[in-house]
């Protein structure tokens, strides 16, 4: 009997129809203040940074060619899949959480928990990532303006000569925690201020380098056949997510069912329209065996005799890449929030302050935390950490819109995905077809996390989980 009710434990869900008046009678809120251009701008930079800056110059350079557009193009296609599943869950569920809630909701507390907890250590890395990579930018300008700095504070043990920590990166982290712990309207402002700032300098790139675009570097235009323009969308495709994080914030939306799904869809078509462009430039300035797989646009200008605009190009990426660092801090404490006041974990994670309404406690140990990866970890062995769960939680997204248009037809829903099942089932295909390109190194530290993620579930979560003793439901 233990066994049957444990079975109908871990596969209890969230009442749809009551979510939102279970969420408030949880204790813990969060205020709503963000509109529709607000979330969109958060979606924006999430998904816009070291994609145009870096790793359109190096998938041209090593993979693709002058072929990269049609791998962004690729990526997002498949991508778009996904968002449009987030863009229904979104409307339906308007609770922080995203595909934790989402899980939890329609497929059970475990898978709930499972992707929920899987997306604390993603998150958390992905933050650590970006700021280590704004980080080599900052040394790169401080360089160039003839200044020196220690060798002890330019990076993790193992990076270089001397290094011992990235002190830049790691004050970044903690500069996004205060950010967000200064509540969420001024926070809001800043990055939406941030992101229009981060957009014009990517249109004066692109308006600046179309004057220079020889269309004969477009050829040859697949150097590395069509398997190597897939094999680009594959590791681009790690560019053109955001949104999901963007989707977190939910709760904190002023009319998040019909706002959320625009953000999602404007945010995605904003960013691709964007990137390919970019790569169109990008690649036209300069013949791909030439361009730099680090700094691709800068020294695409220097070819062509701007090299004084190079520092422009580094000072948008700086501003450009700190904006995902907010978008996923934001995702990452959202759904530890979530979590909490589910009580899968202690409660005392969920409280929040009482006049900024944001989970101060929860926001400082992820800055702490990313810091600590920030300033330590080489950015190879930090990134490794970055990809699985994503796609995991894109593939649970897509399954469970799928099963719950199924099992609950008629719920409200402000937004349909449309082509059912298709589109959904080509975004699980998709994702689930990428996780096969993870090294072996990815899977052995996702299944360390897992495992301890178990033993804190049955441990304690099951015990305390604000369902109790609750069947699943029908």
């Amino acid at each position: 009997m233990a066994k049957i009710r444990m079975g109908e434990g871990i596969l209890r869900r969230k009442p749809i129809e009551h979510i939102e008046e279970t969420e408030a009678g949880a204790g813990a809120e969060l205020e709503r203040t963000l509109g529709l251009w607000q979330l969109t701008a958060i979606g924006v930079g999430g998904i816009i940074g070291a994609g145009i800056f870096t790793l359109a110059g190096t998938v041209a350079n090593q993979t693709a060619g002058p072929s990269v557009l049609l791998s962004f193009l690729i990526a997002g296609v498949a991508s778009a899949c996904a968002a449009l599943s987030y863009a229904e869950f979104a409307g339906l569920i308007p609770q922080a959480g995203s595909a934790y809630t989402y899980g939890y909701a329609v497929l059970g507390e475990f898978a709930g928990w499972f992707i929920g907890w899987d997306l604390l250590l993603e998150y958390t890395a992905i933050v650590a990532v970006v700021a280590i990579g704004i980080s080599g930018y900052f040394g790169f300008l401080v360089e160039d303006m003839g200044a020196n700095l220690p060798d002890w504070m330019q990076g993790a043990p193992g990076t270089g000569s001397g290094h011992r920590f990235d002190l830049f990166a790691a004050v970044l982290c903690l500069l996004i925690a205060w950010l967000l712990n200064r509540g969420m309207r001024s926070a809001a402002r800043f990055e939406t201020f941030v992101v229009a700032l981060k957009v014009l300098v990517v249109l004066l790139v692109i308006g600046v380098g179309v004057y220079h675009i020889d269309t004969g570097n477009y050829h040859p235009f697949f150097p590395y056949g069509v398997g190597g323009t897939f094999t680009g969308a594959a590791t681009v495709f790690f560019a053109v997510f955001g949104y999901d994080a963007m989707s977190t914030a939910a709760e904190e939306s002023k009319d998040a069912q019909r706002h959320m799904p625009k953000a999602i869809i404007y945010s995605l078509i904003i960013a691709m329209v964007l990137y390919v462009a970019a790569c169109l430039v990008l690649t036209g300035m300069q013949s791909y065996e030439h361009i730099d797989p680090e700094s691709g646009f800068s020294s695409a200008f220097k070819a062509v005799g701007l090299g004084g605009f190079a520092d422009v190009v580094a000072v948008g990426a700086i501003i450009g890449i700190l904006t995902v660092m907010f978008t996923f801090m934001l995702g990452v404490t959202r759904v530890w929030f979530s979590m909490a006041r589910d009580g899968l974990l202690p409660k005392w994670f969920a409280k929040t302050h009482p006049t900024r309404h944001v989970p101060t406690r929860v926001t400082w140990i992820v800055g702490v935390g990313s810091a600590a990866i920030a300033g330590f970890v080489p950015i190879g062995q930090a990134a490794e950490l970055t990809n699985i769960g994503i796609l995991l939680a894109f593939v649970v997204v897509c399954v469970a819109v799928i099963a719950l248009r199924r099992r609950q037809p008629d719920l409200p829903r402000t937004f349909r995905t449309p082509w059912m099942p298709f589109v959904p089932a080509l975004g699980a295909v998709f994702s689930i077809w990428l996780i096969t390109f993870l090294t072996w190194q990815t899977w052995v530290r996702f299944a360390v996390w897992f495992v301890i993620g178990c033993v804190i579930y049955f441990g304690y979560s099951y015990r305390h989980s604000a369902l109790g003793g609750r069947p699943p439901a029908e």
